[in-house]
């Protein structure tokens, strides 16, 4: 019986009070409601700041029975502000979008972001003794956060290393933090 009822749980999406989605998810799991508050981890131009920030500020996710008491047990959650609805009907959350998110993320709900750099591929320089130079990629990224960017310097080709933070460049989503 039980599994028949976790088969018709669905995800739903709840707003929190702002910057209490941390304190609204703890309040539902001790609640018994499974959650899911996915967040960003950026790097930041520094590795001791390292910035963690919610995907989607202000809202988290709930997975529960949409004919069940936990409806009125989420909205009267400190830290909750309300149950996303439609004309009083929980707005659902489409499974696909789900899965894809906890895919991406962590087992702490964490998404790793980081720069969307190929060899070849040119960039300029936001920071550092190099600000403002167009360049090359040369080497993909290294684990220690460097890329060789080839740059024009006094009218010769010069390969520098460059710290990641200052390339400019896209962000887009990557493995987990613990697969990476």
């Amino acid at each position: 019986m039980q599994q028949l009822l976790e088969h018709h749980k669905q995800w739903c999406a709840v707003y929190t009070k702002a910057k209490n989605e941390e304190f609204a998810e703890l309040n539902l799991r001790l609640r018994g409601i499974d959650t899911f508050f996915p967040k960003l981890f950026i790097p930041n131009s520094t590795k001791r700041k390292k910035q963690i920030v919610p995907l989607f500020p202000s809202y988290l996710f709930v997975r529960l029975q949409l004919d069940s008491k936990e409806q009125s047990s989420i909205v009267w959650c400190p830290g909750v502000k309300r149950l996303l609805s439609f004309d009083g009907t929980p707005a659902i959350v489409e499974e696909s979008l789900m899965a894809f998110l906890m895919h991406h993320a962590g087992s702490d709900g964490i998404i790793s972001a980081r720069r969307n750099l190929k060899v070849g591929q040119r960039v300029s320089i936001d920071g550092g003794p190099f600000d403002g130079l167009a360049g090359i990629i040369q080497e993909p990224p290294s684990a220690k956060g460097r890329v060789k960017v080839l740059l024009q310097l006094l009218k010769r080709p010069t390969k520098v290393d460059v710290p990641v933070q200052f390339i400019k460049a896209d962000w887009i989503i990557s493995k987990p933090l613990e697969e990476a």
